[in-house]
């Protein structure tokens, strides 16, 4: 029997997703339908792709709409947003299933901190008027695993997981920017936003993805944002890059970090390339996790309870 329960908390996931385009239609906002599968993938070190056998070729399942979206801002669509399923191999848990549910949008009119306000609002849709802050990459080190990462070494990385209680197998086979979000992951993320939403920003230059960079101080920093609440991560934005040749040498390095990992080097789009080549306008991104945000809204220990079936029920 389907527990009343997990009804209710369906008749609320529908409402939360006519919420959700009720947001953006109050902004004027398009909304999108991009195809799920494409001949090309997603490339990321850290996320690894689903791929379909489609008899005489390979297509991938995409892990999100970002690029195809960014195409139609190419092609002068002007802002738009997508409800999407996406797919990611591996990801079972508590807070992960192979399948979800990801908000996308992209904003051309608006600058990078009037941007982060708005996804908090977003966010406080699901969560309530909760308060929130900012805090950089950097502070956050030096806050809640007591190191300056800028002036340390890959030993002091490894001495500062030590202390922290990590059991690092293999040391030697960790670089600098594995040990950062091992770091950032194991001892910093449980302490975001614990008593309001916590924006963490001013990521290394070495995680920058598909954001634009700048010198800040000392330090080059990624124009990156993260939200967490109760040490969950809902959103992930950028000030979107928007040089193709800059953007084909960290997809080139991406795919070096998986061949050194054992994984698979993944292809690379090249109409996405081509579009930010032919004039892609300076914007800001953002995906959030829909099912992170529901499961918190109603006070659910897992994404199994607010999803119609999770993989272990399908």
């Amino acid at each position: 029997m389907y527990p009343e329960s997990r009804i209710q908390n369906l008749k609320d996931r529908a409402y939360m997703l006519s919420q959700v385009r009720s947001f953006f239609r109050s902004k004027n906002v398009l909304e999108v339908d991009t195809p799920l599968l494409s001949h090309s993938a997603p490339i990321d070190e850290h996320i690894d792709i689903m791929s379909v056998d489609l008899q005489n070729t390979k297509g991938y399942l995409h892990s999100s709409p970002e690029y195809a979206m960014k195409r139609l801002l190419s092609l002068g669509i002007g802002d738009i947003f997508q409800l999407s399923h996406v797919f990611r191999l591996g990801e079972i848990g508590r807070l992960h299933n192979p399948e979800f549910t990801m908000i996308e949008w992209y904003r051309t009119r608006l600058s990078f901190e009037t941007f982060i306000e708005e996804t908090v609002s977003l966010i406080q849709l699901f969560l309530g008027p909760y308060p929130y802050k900012h805090i950089s990459y950097r502070e956050a080190f030096r806050k809640y695993a007591h190191i300056d990462y800028v002036h340390a070494s890959v030993q002091d990385l490894l001495q500062c997981a030590t202390s922290h209680g990590i059991d690092l197998s293999s040391p030697s086979s960790w670089d600098f920017d594995a040990l950062l979000q091992l770091l950032m992951g194991s001892v910093i993320e449980p302490h975001l936003g614990q008593e309001e939403i916590t924006v963490l920003g001013d990521y290394p230059s070495s995680q920058a993805a598909l954001a634009k960079t700048e010198q800040k101080g000392d330090e080059k920093v990624a124009k990156r944002f993260e939200i967490y609440f109760q040490g969950i991560e809902l959103a992930n934005g950028y000030l979107e890059l928007t040089d193709g040749k800059e953007q084909r040498t960290r997809f080139l390095q991406s795919n070096e970090k998986r061949q050194k990992a054992g994984k698979e080097s993944l292809p690379i789009d090249e109409h996405f390339l081509e579009a930010l080549e032919k004039g892609f306008p300076e914007c800001c991104g953002v995906a959030v996790g829909f099912d992170r945000l529901l499961m918190l809204k109603q006070k659910a220990s897992s994404l199994k309870e607010i999803l119609p079936f999770s993989w272990d029920e399908i």
